[in-house]
């Protein structure tokens, strides 16, 4: 099985990520390695990503601008009412 992340923009065209994607063994490293890069990717044009196993869609599309504030990193609780 490869889990690989499909990269649209926001009409849902498909895209070329900023950053070079891979294929992962299992759902978990595929999703922290969105994680790690969601930054860059968004920052290079990407807006939406969906995650898919051998070709079939497991869940997406989700939006990287939801992610901004959504980290936790600033003290806030990611709720984007409160921004």
């Amino acid at each position: 099985m490869a889990w690989t992340w499909r990269f649209e923009k926001a009409d849902g065209s498909q895209t070329e990520p900023a950053v070079e994607p891979e294929e992962f063994p299992t759902q978990s490293d595929a999703e922290s390695w969105i994680g790690e890069v969601w930054r860059e990717l968004l920052e290079g044009g990407t807006d939406q990503v969906t995650l898919q196993e051998d070709g079939s869609t497991v869940y997406g599309p989700m939006s990287l601008h939801d992610a901004s504030g959504a980290d936790g990193e600033d003290g806030e609780d990611g709720d984007a009412a409160e921004e």
